[in-house]
């Protein structure tokens, strides 16, 4: 049976790369130059990859995006990503840039927005890049350093928006506090556990707008 027969050295276990960093930023700096779409936006397309929204309204307890986007997309509310059908199992096609998941997302996220009450679709755009290929193994890294250098609400403080419906069984569980906020998904209404309370979570969105506003 083979046995290891040194001691431990952890730099001989550190990956460094800088091209990969660089390679990143590449990726970051095409995002960030993508076209902006408004919602609700109708457009068909192929591909997987990233993508951001914005939120635009200036009135509203996201008041303040409207303000910071309102010379340029610089902060998003939230990032996503839209994946090929096996990602998670490995099991995608190569040909990815016949799947239609990134169009489907944006479409859905819409659909969200028009749901509920309290939020106008159209005081959102977005942006996203298309990813074909081997290059859709990026995907996953892209998204998370976007949230790194945007820390985007509804991503940091405000979790659910990206959430799904639970299904038959696990409707035992709370209600997210993008839920709670913004009551009107029907299988949310569904989820009957002890959710925070709204008071709390408009508490934290008021503190995040306050963080925001003095890193700018």
């Amino acid at each position: 049976m083979f046995k290891a027969s040194q001691a431990f050295d952890r730099i001989q276990h550190l990956y460094t790369n800088d091209a990969f960093v660089e390679l990143i930023r590449d990726a970051v700096r095409f995002f960030n130059g993508t076209p902006v779409h408004t919602l609700p936006f109708s457009q068909t397309f192929l591909g997987t990859g990233v993508y951001a929204l914005y939120y635009t309204g200036t009135t509203g307890i996201y008041g303040k995006y409207g303000e910071f986007n309102r010379l340029a997309y610089n902060s998003p509310i939230y990032v996503g990503k839209a994946v090929p059908k096996g990602w998670r199992q490995s099991r995608t096609s190569s040909v990815t840039q016949q799947s239609r998941e990134l169009c489907n997302r944006l479409r859905e996220h819409q659909r969200n927005l028009e749901i509920v009450p309290n939020l106008e679709v159209e005081n959102f755009a977005c942006r996203f890049m298309i990813f074909e290929d081997s290059s859709s193994d990026m995907i996953g890294t892209i998204e998370a350093a976007l949230i790194q250098l945007h820390r985007p609400l509804w991503n940091t403080t405000l979790d659910g928006f990206g959430n799904h419906d639970p299904g038959r069984g696990r409707y035992q569980q709370a209600k997210s506090d993008w839920d709670v906020i913004h009551a009107g998904r029907t299988w949310a209404e569904k989820c009957l556990g002890i959710s925070n309370p709204q008071e709390q979570i408009l508490e934290r969105i008021a503190n995040y707008f306050e963080a925001l506003e003095a890193q700018s």
